[in-house]
């Protein structure tokens, strides 16, 4: 049966703090979560499956109404992969890689974000938000450590105990229908959005840009034969001087968004007498079509100046905001979750010092102003400000049909690529010479390997745990590289092991160590690997280290480095 996600309904229940039997228990929770969006939901699920117990409060009492977030890009699939639902995302979403850019009725160009072959999710899905809370809720709801507390809106916010200590807490007062109560947590979550009453309750502030511009979104359900690509027409003739963005969802549901301009009324212009004969001028006169949704919206470009303040860690809108173009909101705060959600559970499980998460936020922060200047660039491109901007706006429009030079000008919205935390303290500098976008920072690429003699893929055997990859050459291993990873094997590092042979020799089999075969040799060359490389992986599929051979002593000091313990620069 199908589940209508936008009327689902969740009733308050009464919480141990609220019993006369348990109420007066000092409990401090490992983690609360703020905001049953998807970046709490995600930081949540991610958490309890690191083994932490964790409380989500919500002041609501469903899931979000209209498409909303819709774009959801390869990296965030590969979260969801590990958080346990990317395959009920990708299955009931419609799966793109191709664009095309429009200039008033003429095709500029079109272009394809996954050109190459031999990877298990597509560039983008197109998902309505609600279903991708439902799916998130319901993986969340499978999981005995996540206890879910809906009516529960935050009204206080205090933190005690000194400041990266086992002492520190914070202390969240809870207003619900049934009084207010205090709920106690080592850590809080703010995945609360973009007006975060904790964020207000705490004095704290987002800085950025409000942009002067007005657009409509209108989910249309109809049957077309659209294909499924995303179209942008700047000027286009059925709604001249602004822009217009088509995408399919799932339930033949097509979101189409129409630039106003600033003087536009955003009461009149939500009526079907306004909406109506808008949708009409692009589909034309005859196509049927009902309105399932719309919505007047404007956008910030703006963050806060640090994403942790104390205990209380910001993820998502509530920490930072940027426009729609792009599909970098919900994306961003997804990664924030898998940033987050690991190194919490390492510095609550005593491997790793508090320091921690001070590089949370300082990644996050960076990843943040990457994406904000981006979705700067492409609202400015989309809605030049001055005449001289829209002379040049157009003329790089109109050479970009002939001249691939100019495409690169074009900016219809610089769709979500993961940051690279290039700069990050937690990389060990490479010593060697490598090719290739895997630098430390980056986010794993997949690839097709073999596992146990079956299809598989490269990015399911990496995760939720520090990762040390070797790849071998046709000739397998070497005594010296063999007795390497029987150091790292017994010594007290917690490091999953992972062997990528190439070729048809068989590698000896080592205990405790998973052998995957490169499939093509994808693997070997998206990783720039050599007969011995070694790869340090940390629990969100980021690359920390490389090296040309294996050293046991390289990798426990990269290790160390990567949980900020002690004693090392």
């Amino acid at each position: 049966m199908s589940i209508n996600y936008q009327t689902l309904s969740f009733e308050y229940q009464p919480c141990r703090e609220q019993s006369p039997q348990t109420g007066t228990e000092q409990t401090v929770y490992p983690v609360i979560v703020v905001g049953a969006g998807p970046v709490g939901l995600a930081t949540a699920i991610d958490l309890a499956q690191q083994g932490v117990a964790v409380v989500l409060v919500d002041d609501d009492c469903s899931l979000s109404t209209g498409s909303r977030a819709i774009c959801f890009s390869k990296r965030s699939l590969d979260i969801f992969d590990r958080l346990g639902c990317g395959d009920r995302m990708v299955d009931k979403g419609i799966s793109w890689n191709v664009g095309k850019v429009f200039l008033k009725d003429e095709l500029v160009y079109t272009f394809n974000l996954q050109p190459e072959a031999g990877h298990h999710r597509p560039a983008f899905i197109n998902l309505q938000q609600y279903y991708v809370e439902g799916f998130l809720l319901e993986r969340a709801q499978e999981m005995p450590n996540i206890e879910i507390r809906w009516k529960s809106k935050v009204v206080g916010v205090e933190q005690s105990g000194t400041p990266g200590t086992c002492d520190a807490a914070v202390t969240l007062t809870v207003d619900t229908p049934n009084g207010q109560y205090a709920l106690r947590g080592r850590y809080v979550v703010a995945a609360d959005g973009s007006r975060s009453p904790i964020r207000n309750l705490m004095g704290l502030d987002s800085k950025g840009v409000t942009f002067k511009d007005r657009f409509l979104i209108a989910d249309v359900k109809m049957e077309a034969d659209f294909p499924t690509e995303r179209w942008f027409w700047f000027d286009p003739p059925f709604h001249p001087n602004q822009s217009v963005l088509l995408h399919r969802q799932p339930d033949n549901v097509w979101r189409i968004d129409f630039q106003l301009g600033w003087d536009a009324d955003p009461v009149l212009e939500k009526t079907p007498e306004r909406v109506i004969p808008r949708v009409r001028a692009l589909l034309g006169p005859d196509a049927k079509f009902e309105l399932e949704w719309v919505s007047v919206y404007t956008f910030s470009c703006l963050r806060m100046e640090r994403f942790r303040h104390g205990n209380v860690l910001f993820a998502g809108d509530s920490a930072h905001g940027v426009s729609p173009f792009g599909a970098r909101g919900a994306n961003s705060g997804v990664q924030d979750a898998e940033n987050l959600a690991w190194k919490l559970a390492m510095v609550l499980d005593g491997k790793a010092a508090d320091a921690l998460l001070d590089t949370y936020a300082s990644e996050r922060e960076f990843a943040a102003d990457e994406n904000i200047r981006n979705s700067t660039r492409s609202t400015d491109f989309i809605t030049p400000k001055s005449p001289v901007s829209r002379v040049f706006r157009d003329a790089v429009l109109k050479l970009a049909r002939h001249h691939p030079f100019a495409r690169q000008l074009t900016n219809s919205g610089r769709l979500s690529v993961p940051a690279v935390l290039s700069d990050s303290p937690l990389n060990t500098v490479d010593c060697d010479s490598f090719a290739g976008l895997m630098v430390p920072g980056a986010s794993c690429v997949d690839a097709p390997v073999r596992a146990a003699g079956e299809p598989a893929w490269l990015l399911r055997h990496l995760g939720q745990q520090f990762t040390g990859v070797l790849f071998c050459g046709d000739k397998g291993i070497d005594a010296a590289t063999e007795a390497a990873l029987n150091a790292l094997r017994t010594s007290a590092i917690p490091l999953k092991l992972v062997v990528i042979a190439r070729g048809d020799t068989e590698p000896p089999a080592i205990a405790d160590v998973t052998i995957l075969r490169d499939a093509e040799g994808l693997a070997g060359a998206r990783y720039d690997a050599q007969p011995g490389t070694f790869y340090l992986i940390r629990p969100d599929q980021h690359v920390c280290a490389r090296w040309r051979q294996l050293e046991p002593l390289a990798v426990e000091h990269a290790l160390k480095r990567a949980l900020c313990v002690e004693g090392i620069a």
